[in-house]
């Protein structure tokens, strides 16, 4: 389905990224992703990824706090692959970047709040951009955000993350209006509370943990491939007249 085709997502070594890296590898399709630090983790993946799935994949080091250096990436990726047909912007930020933008709304300060804005909203603006440019070379292509529910649903700490989930989701709105007659559609995927180690840094991760059980009729957490199918769809011919939309993957959580 996918095989002769190239996938760039921002933040493939671990979690949702890394999943979404194996799933388009595995159908043919073949991957360039960013990496923050560890480039000895991306190299691995890239060259598994290359034994087992016999597609071509590419690491590069990306700090999602500059996104105007997404273009030297960009340049980067051009020496390596002659076409680009999906972009998805999944890296985000924790640790230090983030302290005043994750806390109680009363310990909320601007430079963290401002840090998670740069680092959702500025680095899927700046790398869209960028991918609509290649992706009118070959006649369009499909742009994702990934989001999460904490804009629609109350989560504890999650004010500044949930806000700009909100914002991307508008952005993503926006690009789909306008890049939609070079062929680009633009959709954004919502996931719920998933597994994976950034959500194990919440100081209360076990409290959520247990809530989002207890609240999803499927009783049981999210998983990083559970939305590796909403992906694979939106980069498929099956939803060839979907675009601006949000899907909301989160085991019928917001509806409780």
């Amino acid at each position: 389905m996918l095989k002769g085709k190239t996938l760039f997502i921002s933040g493939g070594t671990r979690g949702i990224g890394k999943a979404i890296v194996y799933a388009f590898a595995k159908e043919g399709c073949d991957v360039a992703f960013t990496y923050a630090s560890s480039a000895d983790t991306a190299n691995e993946m890239v060259a598994d990824i290359e034994s087992n799935c016999g597609v071509k994949a590419r690491a590069y080091k990306l700090n999602i706090l500059e996104p105007e250096t997404y273009k030297d990436v960009y340049e980067l990726f051009d020496q390596d692959f002659q076409r680009l047909d999906f972009f998805i912007s999944n890296a985000i930020i924790s640790g230090r970047a983030v302290v005043g933008g994750f806390g109680p709304f009363m310990r909320l300060k601007p430079k963290g709040l401002n840090n998670i804005y740069i680092a959702t909203v500025d680095a899927f603006v700046v790398g869209a951009q960028e991918a609509a440019k290649r992706m009118e070379k070959v006649g369009g292509g499909s742009i994702i955000s990934m989001s999460s529910t904490g804009n629609l649903v109350y989560t504890p700490n999650y004010a500044g993350h949930g806000t700009n989930k909100a914002a991307v989701e508008a952005m993503v709105r926006y690009a789909a209006a306008e890049l939609g007659e070079k062929g680009i559609r633009v959709n954004a995927v919502s996931g719920g509370p998933i597994d994976t180690d950034a959500l194990k840094a919440f100081p209360n991760y076990e409290e959520v943990k247990s809530e989002v059980v207890s609240r999803s009729p499927l009783s049981r957490m999210g998983e990083a491939e559970d939305l590796t199918g909403a992906c694979l769809f939106l980069c498929s011919n099956a939803s060839s007249w979907m675009t601006g939309q949000t899907v909301v993957i989160d085991g019928g959580t917001t509806f409780q």
